[in-house]
């Protein structure tokens, strides 16, 4: 179509074998590979007895990733693997579920329904991961408060979207304490620019600050 008559080539002699790691390096290298084509790349490698070293030596992946994706294909179910090939549940999501189970199957499960039903999305996944993981190793609080561990889909997003609420209003009061710390600063600074006010200060004694605000003050 472009009017050529050669192109540039290298011709190599190789085993069958060899042809076809060489081919699959060269399509991961390639931009724009979607992480569902290395995943079944990554299946054939094993299936063909390669080890995770060398599969790491010979696509250029690096050895977190490959490890992932091994684990993802060695821990994780068959309805994970077939919903990453769907396109209903990222790489990154499958991975967070697979380690879930095989920390905790129950958590797993609430995870995968979690995010198949569209109650918690993308990075949700993994903070809900988080959070229960965190309850669960504090243990019994004294007094025997402990926080309740979710056994259900449902209740694994209610407890999760009690916890977003909880940092929300804890963000909230932390602002509003900042707002009223600046009107305090500014208030001191415009004080202490005043002589008369400086002088009655230090006549009753009082000419000194705590170090934090006094630093504030004079930086204000």
């Amino acid at each position: 179509m472009l009017g050529e008559s050669h192109i540039p080539a290298l011709v190599v002699n190789v085993t069958d074998e060899d042809a076809f790691i060489m081919s699959l390096a060269e399509n991961i290298a390639r931009r724009g590979h979607r992480p569902l084509e290395i995943l079944a790349d990554i299946e054939l490698l094993l299936a063909r007895d390669y080890s995770i070293d060398d599969i790491i030596t010979r696509t250029g992946l690096s050895e977190k990733y490959v490890r992932d994706i091994v684990f993802l294909l060695e821990k994780g179910e068959e309805r994970l693997i077939e919903a990453v090939q769907n396109g209903t549940i990222p790489l990154t999501t499958a991975l967070e579920i697979a380690r879930a189970k095989h920390d905790d199957e129950n958590l797993g499960d609430m995870l995968e329904e979690a995010y198949k039903t569209g109650q918690l999305k993308g990075y949700q996944i993994t903070d809900a991961k988080r959070l229960i993981e965190k309850r669960r190793e504090k243990g019994p609080k004294t007094g025997g408060d402990r926080p309740k561990l979710p056994n259900s889909a449902h209740s694994l997003v209610k407890t999760y979207q009690r916890e977003v609420a909880r940092q929300h209003k804890l963000m909230l009061k932390a602002d509003h304490a900042h707002q009223q710390l600046l009107l305090v600063l500014q208030g001191l600074k415009r004080l202490f620019a005043d002589e008369h006010f400086v002088t009655l200060l230090r006549a009753k004694g009082l000419d000194s600050l705590p170090k934090y605000l006094a630093d504030r003050i004079e930086t204000a």
